[in-house]
């Protein structure tokens, strides 16, 4: 007879136990996949902004057209990168391109002084941070 209840005991410890770890294993499930959508959200907004900042460019260095066409084209990849792993390499390759465009800012002193310029590389580079 104790063996049943010290047996039953045991189960009911294990199926408890099973519980509590699937419960545990589902909210971090639930974690990462809210971690990763608000990663998304500032993707979005990210890629939203870059339309912005070339044709702002685009006015005072117009004879940099390979470097906009870079940012446009990285911007392209990481907006139809699948995968965590494609999706990392497009956003380093769209990083490498605005840096190339705020570098740029030091070649056009007009473009440094836009107001609209300044506005869109701190809204890009608090996006980032």
């Amino acid at each position: 007879m104790w063996f049943f209840i010290i047996l039953l005991i045991l189960v009911l410890v294990a199926v408890g136990g099973g519980i509590l770890l699937y419960n545990g294993l589902v909210k971090q499930r639930n974690n990462i996949e809210g971690a990763w959508a608000q990663i998304d959200v500032q993707l979005k907004r990210r890629y939203d902004l870059i339309p912005n900042l070339v044709e702002t460019v685009k006015g005072y260095a117009t004879h940099e057209k390979e470097t906009l066409d870079a940012v446009i084209t990285a911007r392209n990849a990481g907006m139809s990168a699948e995968g965590v792993h494609d999706q990392a390499e497009a956003e380093n390759m769209l990083t490498g391109a605005l840096k190339s465009v705020f570098a740029l800012s030091e070649a056009y002193p007009d473009l440094k002084a836009n107001q609209n310029f300044l506005n869109l590389q701190e809204e890009l580079t608090g996006t980032e941070g």
